[in-house]
Formats: structure tokens, sequence, C-alpha cells
């Protein structure tokens, strides 16, 4: 899909009227080829949005700026792919080059047309403002998802019987919600590199025809960019931490049930042992023909059986 915005009138696809912003969304060949030929601009493909290199990510070619970055998942329905994000910028133009809805396009999209018309510049920086908040407001979820899995992981429940299946189940979702965390945090980490990249480069190389205050708000948000890495390094310790607890804690479960199964066969050898020599069936045998040989045997049993269990109960193994 190809939105054109002018500087006429801020809407999508007027005529007559000087671009400042073209926004591709899932690009078809023949809108590539439409703006290449339209703008000058050659429009990068999704394999050359993906390049990891920074050559790649961050170019230069005369006065137009290329620079791409992988995207964090927007919305639960999208896929576990990354996603690229490509701006071209100068002085009169940007291109957007993306591949799934961005929230934060949507708000400068229904930004433009109630203010007065903005310029490539201002719609960029606009774009990265609204970004770094989103990437904010999903790391300060992700903080709050992850102090709701330590309280399920550290609370009452924690001191439970190896036999309470509640807390087993705890466990074994709170694992599931921390695997998940990890995995936000490793793609919003990306994202936020990569727009720290960009910031940072684009505050270079686009010094000359930057406005003052627009200089002033990437800086700004550069810095905001750093604290946010930052504060995503915390959360991946935390993170960490939580997957090393709840692991812990599965390996103590896993060590009750085999004490319990090793001091159960443990029990069972004397009585096993008992009931195996008076089965032998001996005609010699002094107490085949003893009254009260088989009360005799059965209290044998039972006595090796006790005498084990009050042990290890008095070990505290039991």
């Amino acid at each position: 899909m190809l939105n054109i915005y002018t500087t006429v009138s801020g809407t999508a696809g007027s005529q007559g009227a000087t671009a400042f912003w073209v926004d591709l969304l899932n690009p078809t060949p023949e809108e590539s080829a439409r703006v290449t030929a339209e703008y000058g601009i050659q429009v990068p493909s999704r394999e050359s949005l993906q390049e990891i290199e920074s050559s790649s990510r961050l170019r230069v070619e005369g006065p137009v700026l290329y620079v791409s970055m992988p995207l964090a998942i927007q919305y639960d329905a999208a896929s576990f792919a990354p996603v690229p994000l490509g701006f071209i910028l100068s002085a009169q133009l940007l291109v957007t080059v993306r591949y799934s809805e961005v929230h934060a396009f949507v708000q400068v999209q229904a930004r433009i047309g109630k203010d007065s018309p903005m310029g490539s510049a201002a719609v960029f920086t606009t774009l990265i403002d609204d970004m770094v908040d989103f990437s904010a407001d999903m790391l300060e979820k992700l903080s709050s998802d992850l102090a709701a899995i330590s309280s399920q992981a550290f609370g009452g429940h924690s001191v439970s019987t190896p036999r309470d299946r509640q807390f087993t189940r705890t466990l074994r979702e709170s694992l599931h919600a921390v695997g998940i965390a990890g995995d936000h945090l490793s793609r919003i980490r990306e994202s936020l590199v990569g727009l720290q990249r960009i910031v940072g480069f684009v505050c270079d190389m686009a010094a000359d025809w930057l406005a003052p205050e627009l200089k002033i708000r990437l800086k700004t948000e550069h810095q905001d960019l750093a604290s946010l890495v930052d504060f995503e390094v915390h959360l991946s310790g935390k993170t960490q931490f939580l997957l090393d607890a709840i692991l812990g804690f599965i390996n103590t479960e896993q060590n009750d049930i085999f004490k319990v199964l090793t001091i159960v066969s443990v029990v069972g050898i004397p009585p096993t042992l008992i009931a195996s020599m008076y089965g032998m069936n001996f005609h010699s045998m002094p107490e085949l023909g003893w009254r009260w040989g088989y009360p005799y045997g059965l209290a044998l049993i039972a006595l090796s059986i006790i005498l084990p269990i009050l042990w290890f109960k008095r070990r505290g193994w039991w």
C-alpha cells in the first residue's frame, strides 16, 4: 500500500503538491518502481533491509540517508520472525518502507492534517518519538509481568510440599511466562539498539539541514534510548534470575520425588528379604511346623517396615 502526504493539505494522495512523506506498507514491485521513478530514490527490498551489517543499515548516498532497523513485534498476531523497517531521509522527503502495522505510524498519520504541514525531518523525528515511547511502554509492561511472575514463584506456594499439584502447575506456568518475556525482551533490545544507531547517525549526517529544535529532540531521544537499553539489561538479568530460580524449584521438586522413591525402595527391601527367606519351603525349616510361625513372620515383616521409616523420620528424610 502506498500513501503520499503533501505540504498542501497534509492529506494522503493529494495531486499537484510537493510530497514530504511517502509511506510504503508491504509495497508491491509496481509501487516501489513508481516511487523510484517519481522521486529518484531507490526503494530497498525486504532482503536488503534485513541485512545486519552496519554498512547496509546505515549509509549515505549523496544528500539522502538510508537507515533501517529490526522492528519489535507490535501486535500479538504478528509472527516471531523479525520485521524490518526502513527510512530514506533527505531534507525534502521521507520515504518509509515497512512490512507490518506500527503503532507510531498510526498516531503520526492521524496527526497529519490536524496540525500544520510537517516536513520530512519533522515526520521522522515524530515517528522516532512515538516509537521510543511505545518501546518504553512495552518495557514497563514486561517489568510488571516479571514482577507478577516473581510474586507467583516466591509467594506462599513456594513452601508447598512436592505433592502440591497446584504448585507444580504454577511452576510450569511461570516457566512458560518467563520464556515469553525473555523472547520479547530480546526483540525489544534489537529495536532499541537499532533506533539508537539510527538517531545517532541522523544527528551526525544531517546536522547541516536539521532544524535546531529537531536536533534537540533527537538528542533527547538518544539519551532516552540509552536509559531504555540499560533498563532492558536490568530486565534481562531479572528474567535470567527468575529462570534459574524456577528451574531450581523444579529440580528441588524432582529431587524430593526421587528421595521418596528411594526411601520406599529401601523400606521395601527388608520385608522382601524376610518373605523370600520363609518362602523357600524347606522341610527342615524350624518355624515350618510352629503354631505361631505365620504370625511371627507377619510381625517380622511389619517390624522391618516400621523401623526404617522411624529411622528416616528421625534423620528428617521423610
